[in-house]
């Protein structure tokens, strides 16, 4: 089966994939054991230690209130990760859905649900989620919904193709014609055969997910202070950069970077795996 992909970030060399799994290896290792392996309290401030450079107390210094940087790195790895992580999921629950829908019943509801993906793809994703953030409020929910379902029509859009190709082989009809129900060859045997690619669109939609994410922080309309998130964290520390201490934006902006990079080369890879190539 081909996989119709958008270009990804990157093109990785075979020899880096093992780096970038790595990576995010790490980056979700570092989440999950963010209270047993950050070395200060994420939110304790102490002024009288603002700005401290690079020492062993604080290997990657500290911001403007005195807070440890690399225990707010590790702690923002936590709402950096979940976002994105709810973002596919959702996604492409819904997307999926929709499009097995489509490509099983064809006619009026496969038009229905087309128009409606065309609607929702010509909102970019961004920025309906800026909109919806500044008309219902900040936080973390709101800018995750949003753009959950501005992901839905590329997920649904690529998960259509493949499963109208899937839904004309001979095998689906030779199942119908022993008589197994349509929930059953769509859940049996159809969506199985679309989920390597399901996760592929998966893996790069997050890549995607989270550089939207952290926007919306740094603009201010996701999280708020004094929470730990990586865009939050840029965003915070933009007036030091003036001041002469860019750490705070340096260290959280290298961490996206670095982990959108890692997660795209691996989902190229897995592209190519599984028979397609995104180029």
């Amino acid at each position: 089966m081909t996989v119709l992909l958008a270009k990804p970030f990157v093109k990785a060399p075979r020899s880096l994939v093992p780096v970038a799994v790595a990576v995010c290896v790490l980056v979700v290792l570092m989440a999950l054991l963010a209270p047993w392996i950050a070395p200060h309290d994420p939110f304790a401030v102490d002024p009288l230690n603002a700005y401290a450079p690079f020492s062993v107390a604080h290997p990657l210094g500290t911001d403007d209130l005195g807070r440890d940087l690399l225990s707010r790195l590790v702690y923002g790895a936590r709402t950096s990760l979940a976002g994105p992580l709810i973002v596919v999921i959702a996604a492409g629950t819904l997307g999926t859905g929709l499009a097995v829908g489509a490509a099983w019943f064809g006619g009026w509801f496969d038009n229905l649900v087309s128009r409606g993906l065309d609607v929702l793809f010509a909102f970019p994703g961004l920025v309906l989620a800026i909109t919806v953030a500044a008309l219902f409020g900040t936080g973390f929910v709101t800018p995750v919904v949003a753009l959950s379902l501005a992901f839905v029509p590329v997920i649904a859009r690529v998960m259509r193709a493949a499963a109208m190709r899937e839904r004309n082989l001979p095998y689906i009809e030779a199942l119908r014609v022993q008589g197994f129900s349509a929930l059953h060859i769509c859940l049996r045997h159809l969506l199985p055969n679309l989920a390597p690619l399901l996760m592929v669109q998966a893996a790069i939609g997050f890549g995607y997910a989270m550089i939207d994410l952290a926007s919306i922080s740094f603009l201010g309309l996701g999280l708020q202070p004094p929470a730990a998130d990586w865009g939050l964290m840029i965003a915070n520390g933009q007036p030091s950069i003036l001041a002469g201490f860019p750490q705070q934006s340096l260290v959280a902006a290298s961490a996206v970077v670095i982990t959108v990079v890692a997660f795209t080369a691996v989902a190229e890879r897995l592209a190519v795996r599984f028979g397609g190539d995104m180029r």
